[in-house]
């Protein structure tokens, strides 16, 4: 039998040993050096990467009158005349139609122009910059198309068509002047 009290044996308590206050084992679970160099250089070449592309030319201001491209020469425009349509809401459009010839040797995928119309007030042009669109039919209404759609070989010749929503209120009704200012070819 045990006796539940001893008083020769002094009491003595096991030692418990606590998680909460013991030390910690070290730990190897962090990132290793190398994958923060490489995470680094990822965000690296993404930042280059968004301001290349954000780049731009610096454009001109659009109210200054552009210089004619190179090809410009090889691109007589013809024929030019005005007209107005009325549409049933109340806006009015403006066209203005002609003829353009591919005298050069290139292939021209794209013609952009700018558009200047004149005041008798002393005042700058009012300037449009647009693509030219080619007229694909005429029936049962006039269609247009970019050159894109149809391009202009050498010596190819098409009628074309711009048109205008917003015509300046100083225009001095003349036909205005267009100019080729850019001209894609293959």
């Amino acid at each position: 039998m045990s006796e539940p009290n001893q008083p020769d044996k002094p009491f003595a308590a096991a030692p418990v040993r606590s998680e909460m206050f013991a030390s910690k084992p070290p730990e190897d679970g962090g990132m290793p050096v190398m994958a923060w160099g490489v995470a680094g250089l990822v965000v690296l070449v993404l930042f280059g990467a968004v301001l290349f592309a954000t780049r731009s030319k610096k454009a001109a201001p659009s109210n200054t009158v552009q210089p004619l491209a190179a090809y410009a020469s090889s691109l007589p425009l013809t024929q030019l005349a005005m007209s107005e349509s009325t549409s049933l809401s109340g806006g009015k459009s403006t066209f203005i139609d002609g003829h353009i010839k591919n005298t050069g040797s290139q292939t021209i995928t794209g013609i952009t122009v700018q558009v200047l119309f004149r005041n008798d007030e002393n005042m700058p042009p009012q300037l449009e910059t647009l693509p030219l669109a080619l007229i694909r039919t005429r029936e049962p209404y006039i269609d247009t198309q970019p050159v894109g759609a149809a391009p202009l070989k050498p010596g190819d010749e098409q009628d074309f068509r711009l048109i205008f929503e917003v015509i300046p209120p100083n225009w001095n009704t003349q036909m205005p002047e267009v100019h080729v200012i850019e001209v894609a070819s293959r």
